[in-house]
C-alpha cells in the first residue's frame, strides 16, 4: 500500500510540475523558419519542427537540455532556461559546406556509386517487420470550388412559384459553397503494430477533428444537398429515379429515405485510419516497386552529389535526382549517411509538368481529373540497434476535377413527371498527411497476434484548436492556419 501511495504521489507531482514549451527555429542569416529539424529530448526521443519551424516539448526541469539538428545547420544544445531567455525563438547557424574539402582529399564522390552502396545495404539498415510504433497522425484537407452551377431546364408538375423557390435555394447553396472555407483537420495518437508491410494493426488512444459542419462539402455531399432541395418541392409521397446522362444512379429516391440515413459523427472507423497509416508507412519502405525503391532506380533517374555536411552527427551526402525516362516522375534530394550508406531523408515533388493519374472525358462524359500535386519529406532515425526507422513522413497530394452532366428526377409512376437540370462543378483538392513516430520497439509474432484492433474509435469534435488536449503528449505542433481555425456560430 505504501508503494502505491508513493507511486501515486509521484504521478500527481509529475502532472503538477510537467509543463510545455513551444519555440520556433529560424535561419540566423535569412530569418526564415526551419522545417523538419530534429529536436532530441533523449537519445532516441524527441519531435520534429513543423512546416513553419514550430515545435513543442514537455519538461519538468528548466535545466533539461535538448539537441537540435538539421542538415545544413550547426547542431545546437540548449536548456529550457536558455530557450526562455531567447524569447522562444532559436536561431541556427549555417554549417560550413564540406564538399570542396572532400573533393580535395578523396576526389569527387560518384553519385551512382553511392546509390549502389545504398541499395546493397538496404536489408542491413532497415527492418519494418514486427515492430511497435508510437505514432501521431494528422490529415489536413482543403477543397477549393472554382465553378459551381445548377440550371433547371425542365420541371413538369412543378408550379412557377415552387420553381422560383427551388432556384433561390439552389443559388443559396452555390453561394454558400463558393464563400465557405472548406478545410478539415483530423489528429489521432496511438500505436501501430506491424507484421510486415501489408499487415498492421492500430490502437487509437485519442482522436480529434476540426471541421465546420455547415461547410462540409464534397462532390457527393453537394449532390446530396441539391437532391434534398429539389425533393422538397416534389410530391413527397412518391419516389423518383435519379438519372445522369444514360445512367440511372438511384432507383428509389424520396425525401423520406433521403433524410433517414444518418451516421455517428462522433466515431471513426479504425479500418479507415488503418489504411491511412499503412499507406504512409509503406511510403517510407524499400521493397520491389515501392516509391523509395523506384527513386533509387538508376535506369529511371540521374543523380548528382550537390553537397556534403553533417546530419545528426553523421557525415551526409545530399544527392539530387531528376528523371532520365518518361516513367520517372519526381525530382528532389536524397540524404545518405557516409558511415552506413542509409537514406536518412528524402525530399521529393513532381518534376516540371509531370503528374499522376489523368482522365479527360470532358467532351464525352463531362468529366476531367488530373492528379497534379505530389510532394513530401521522409525522415529516418537510427535506433539503439543501429537500425533505421521512419521518424517523420509528410505527403501532400492534390488534384484538379471537373464534372458537368445533366441530372433528371423521374417520378416512379405512369405520369413520369420530370425535373431536369445541368450540374457543373470544378475545383481543386489538396490533402496533406503527416505521421510522427515518437518511439519504436521490436515485437514478436505472438505479440502481434495478441493485439485486437477495435472496429471504431471515439473522435472529439472541436470548433477551435484546443492545445490543452495534447498537453504532455509528443505531437506535431499545429500550423498557424490550424491554430486560427474557428467555427462561427
Amino acid at each position: 500500500m505504501t508503494f502505491k501511495i508513493t507511486f501515486l504521489s509521484l504521478l500527481v507531482s509529475f502532472s503538477i510540475f510537467s509543463q510545455n514549451i513551444t519555440a520556433r527555429l529560424i535561419d540566423k542569416k535569412m530569418q526564415q523558419p526551419i522545417p523538419f529539424a530534429s529536436i532530441k529530448t533523449g537519445e532516441y526521443d524527441g519531435v520534429i519542427s513543423n512546416d513553419e519551424g514550430f515545435f513543442t516539448i514537455q519538461y519538468s526541469d528548466e535545466n533539461k537540455t535538448i539537441i537540435i539538428s538539421c542538415m545544413g545547420y550547426e547542431n545546437k544544445t540548449l536548456s529550457i532556461k536558455d530557450i526562455k531567455l531567447l524569447d522562444l525563438v532559436i536561431e541556427l547557424n549555417e554549417s560550413i559546406n564540406q564538399l570542396d574539402e572532400i573533393y580535395i582529399s578523396n576526389g569527387a564522390p560518384n553519385a551512382d556509386s553511392i546509390i549502389a552502396k545504398v541499395k546493397a545495404k538496404l536489408a542491413e539498415n532497415y527492418n519494418f517487420d514486427l515492430n511497435q510504433y508510437n505514432i501521431f497522425h494528422r490529415t489536413t484537407d482543403h477543397v477549393d470550388f472554382k465553378t459551381l452551377e445548377f440550371e433547371i431546364d425542365k420541371a413538369s408538375d412543378v408550379k412557377r412559384k415552387q420553381l422560383e423557390n427551388v432556384n433561390n435555394n439552389l443559388n443559396a447553396l452555390v453561394n454558400q459553397v463558393k464563400n465557405s472555407n472548406m478545410v478539415q483537420f483530423v489528429d489521432f495518437k496511438g500505436k501501430a503494430y506491424t507484421l510486415d508491410r501489408d499487415s498492421i494493426k492500430i490502437e487509437v488512444e485519442k482522436a480529434t477533428e476540426l471541421l465546420d459542419a455547415k461547410n462540409n462539402f464534397s462532390i457527393d455531399n453537394i449532390q446530396e444537398k441539391m437532391q434534398t432541395i429539389i425533393l422538397k418541392y416534389l410530391d413527397t409521397t412518391k419516389t423518383y429515379k435519379l438519372k445522369t446522362g444514360l445512367f440511372t444512379i438511384e432507383d428509389s429516391l424520396s425525401l423520406k429515405n433521403n433524410d433517414s440515413i444518418k451516421k455517428n459523427e462522433h466515431e471513426r472507423q479504425l479500418s479507415y485510419l488503418n489504411i491511412q497509416t499503412k499507406s504512409l508507412l509503406k511510403h517510407a519502405q524499400f521493397y520491389e516497386d515501392s516509391f523509395l525503391n523506384n527513386i533509387l532506380n538508376t535506369n529511371w533517374y540521374d543523380y548528382e552529389v550537390k553537397a556534403i555536411g553533417t546530419n545528426n552527427g553523421e557525415l551526409t551526402y545530399i544527392i539530387s535526382f531528376i528523371p532520365k525516362k518518361g516513367k520517372a516522375k519526381y525530382t528532389g534530394e536524397i540524404y545518405v549517411s557516409d558511415n552506413t550508406y542509409a537514406v536518412t531523408r528524402t525530399n521529393y515533388e513532381y518534376y516540371k509538368n509531370r503528374h499522376g493519374e489523368k482522365l479527360n472525358l470532358r467532351l464525352v462524359l463531362g468529366v476531367k481529373y488530373n492528379a497534379n500535386v505530389s510532394e513530401g519529406t521522409i525522415i529516418f532515425e537510427k535506433d539503439s540497434s543501429n537500425t533505421y526507422h521512419p521518424k517523420y513522413i509528410n505527403r501532400t497530394t492534390g488534384s484538379y476535377f471537373f464534372v458537368s452532366r445533366p441530372l433528371k428526377f423521374i417520378e416512379n409512376s405512369s405520369n413520369r413527371y420530370k425535373v431536369s437540370f445541368d450540374f457543373t462543378i470544378e475545383g481543386d483538392t489538396n490533402n496533406k498527411e503527416e505521421l510522427l513516430i515518437t518511439g519504436n520497439k521490436p515485437i514478436t509474432l505472438l505479440d502481434f497476434q495478441a493485439e485486437k484492433q477495435a472496429k471504431k474509435t471515439p473522435i472529439l469534435k472541436l470548433n477551435t484548436y484546443e492545445k490543452t488536449i495534447w498537453d504532455n503528449e509528443s505531437v506535431l505542433e499545429p500550423s498557424l492556419e490550424m491554430k486560427g481555425f474557428k467555427v462561427e456560430n
